[in-house]
């Protein structure tokens, strides 16, 4: 059995956009995390749900917005690699997401990161998060 708490099935990452979920850190912290399809293996990359150029959700509950492989920052345009969650444009280049570790096995993605536990699925409980406030329409 993999390591963790199971997240979802890999079948329920949207092939565009995200899957939410919530974790908490070692100080008792709720953080937002999206898990996002990826063209290396496993398939999917897991990242903390916050553009690391300005504190700005990428995913404000509908799903985060994609284009050609990439998580796009709905405050300026930034894009980030799912693999790699590195940025090599826009206000945020030079950047990388944080990655949070997760596990895949027989079709189920767990949550594998020591640093994280898993509390839910979806966004968190309360409304001191990141902003989503964006310049950008999509």
């Amino acid at each position: 059995m993999a390591p963790g708490e199971r997240i979802t099935s890999i079948d329920e990452v949207p092939e565009r956009g995200s899957h939410l979920f919530t974790v908490s850190d070692p100080h008792g912290t709720d953080r937002e995390v999206i898990l996002v399809r990826c063209r290396e293996d496993p398939g999917v990359r897991a990242w903390v749900n916050v553009c690391p150029h300005e504190y700005q959700r990428l995913d404000r509950g509908r799903g985060a917005a994609m284009r050609d492989g990439e998580v796009i920052c709905p405050k300026h345009g930034s894009m980030f690699d799912t693999c790699s969650g590195d940025c090599d444009n826009g206000e945020a280049a030079g950047t990388s997401l944080t990655a949070v570790e997760i596990a895949v096995d027989d079709g189920a993605v767990y949550l594998a990161d020591e640093d994280y536990t898993y509390r839910h699925e979806g966004a968190r409980d309360d409304d001191d998060g990141p902003s989503s406030t964006s310049h950008i329409g999509f």
